[in-house]
């Protein structure tokens, strides 16, 4: 959970290749699918606020957190551009507190994959479980297993006139940890000479099996599953899932009142 310091300069320009408008038209299909289509939404992992500030725009009433104080001062900075009307909370996702429940938890862009073990996974859910309104949604994508296999022992660059980034990757089949090792090289300065930032990054790979039995366990109920962007069942192909869950323990509680 320590990654995005010196990435967090270069994020938005290593992923501008990344169709947000699509993506959050998808990630707000879901919400209207499952009943919410206004009100205050949480965003788990938000970065540099390129998701929150399309839901916000899109009439949601947003929260971002993420651990992240350099993602957040991007975040932030777009916040004063756009004039909305945006929370955002310096908090790590096992451990975030709320004045209140949300009707609605989003989570994109593979966050939870930083999430290592299982027990910390676990009160991730249980939180969001808490801060949800009475049969609130909580919406949130992973990458496969099989996508980490896919990336396997490999090396990425990516050279621009501003920045340069080498990922070398790596991937654990025993204990499905995706490790890589970031090397930024960043022009800045009045010198504008380039200065080399590093980073390791991890992510664990989850079954499908294992994050329902998570949910269940976290007092969530499991709704639906989605290859990423559409409407089909995950395949042994899929790279990115979409996990739809609702919380029902207050909903019950209610009930019984």
């Amino acid at each position: 959970m320590e990654a995005y310091r010196s990435f967090a300069q270069v994020y938005d320009l290593f992923m501008d290749n990344v169709d947000y408008d699509s993506w959050s038209s998808y990630l707000i299909g879901l919400l209207k699918r499952y009943g919410v289509d206004s009100g205050l939404v949480l965003e788990l992992g938000c970065g540099t606020g390129n998701m929150t500030e399309r839901l916000a725009r899109a009439g949601y009433d947003m929260i971002g957190v993420d651990c992240s104080e350099d993602m957040l001062e991007i975040a932030q900075e777009k916040k004063l551009e756009s004039g909305l009307d945006i929370l955002y909370l310096e908090q790590d996702m096992r451990e975030f507190e709320l004045y209140g429940t949300v009707r609605a938890v989003v989570s994109v862009c593979d966050s939870l994959n930083y999430i290592l073990e299982e027990e910390e996974l676990l009160q991730v859910f249980r939180l969001v479980n808490n801060y949800l309104d009475p049969g609130g949604i909580f919406l949130f994508d992973l990458n496969t297993v099989q996508k980490y296999r896919e990336i396997g022992e490999s090396v990425i660059a990516e050279n621009r006139e501003e920045s340069s980034f080498i990922w070398e990757n790596d991937f654990d089949e025993e204990s499905k940890i995706n490790e890589y090792q970031l090397t930024i090289f960043l022009r800045e300065g009045k010198d504008r000479l380039y200065r080399k930032y590093e980073e390791l990054h991890c992510q664990r790979g989850y079954s499908l099996e294992k994050i329902r039995a998570l949910l269940e366990e976290a007092g969530l109920e499991f709704l639906d599953v989605f290859e990423a962007f559409t409407d089909r069942k995950p395949g042994e192909k899929s790279e990115r899932l979409y996990f739809a869950a609702r919380e029902k323990g207050k909903s019950r509680n209610m009930a019984r009142e």
